[in-house]
């Protein structure tokens, strides 16, 4: 049974700020840790073939249909910020995982590839460090693939922090210039907590 619609113009209730808010902290983090138990755990095939290739190609293809997946997202949220935070807390990990497994894939199909041998672990450290440009310098690319590989993914942390981070700031900022889409946003997710509730209820 369809629940009867809510009032338009009806304000959001503490409960049903709280569950909002509370969603959009839960599903990133869930979304991230299933990320990391999948990097770690996933078997690979540890070649740097035409594979491996494709494996990239789509990983960072899968990042751009994020982007857009998330600012979609945010122009139909009700709470536009909560929902950039989220799309970056997503977008990001998914981003460095890539990288870190295509690293530690590289290492062991071409050994000496980095100045040392990679875990998962190294190769996850060392996409952050050169994500955030700290670069302590303890693990290097020590090849011309491998150095190659390095400064595509320094290339895509630049697009990443500018124009992903634009997109996702100027999506925020016009959801929030549009008064009226904000109200529907807002009654969308009313209505949709309240089927929840009732399905629960039954």
């Amino acid at each position: 049974m369809t629940p009867t619609p809510l009032p338009p113009g009806r304000p959001v209730t503490s409960a049903e700020r709280w569950r909002f808010l509370w969603l959009a902290v839960a599903r990133p983090a869930i979304t991230v840790v299933a990320l990391i138990v999948l990097y770690y755990y996933l078997p690979v095939d540890k070649k740097l073939d035409v594979w491996g290739t494709l494996f990239l190609v789509a990983g960072l293809s899968l990042v751009v249909a994020m982007i857009v997946w998330q600012v979609r997202l945010i122009a139909l949220s009700p709470y536009p910020a909560l929902q950039g935070v989220q799309a970056l807390a997503i977008i990001v990990p998914l981003f460095l995982l890539v990288f870190a497994n295509v690293y530690y894939i590289m290492e062991h199909d071409l050994p000496g590839s980095f100045t040392k041998h990679l875990t998962r672990t190294d190769a996850l450290y060392f996409v952050v460090t050169v994500f955030s440009t700290v670069g302590f310098g303890d693990i290097t690319a020590a090849t011309q693939v491998a150095r190659v590989l390095v400064t595509i993914q320094m290339v895509a942390d630049l697009l990443v922090l500018g124009v992903v981070l634009r997109v996702i700031v100027s999506a925020v900022q016009l959801r929030r210039q549009d008064p009226d889409a904000m109200r529907a946003a807002t009654q969308r997710q009313i209505t949709m907590l309240s089927r929840l509730r009732r399905r629960r209820n039954r």
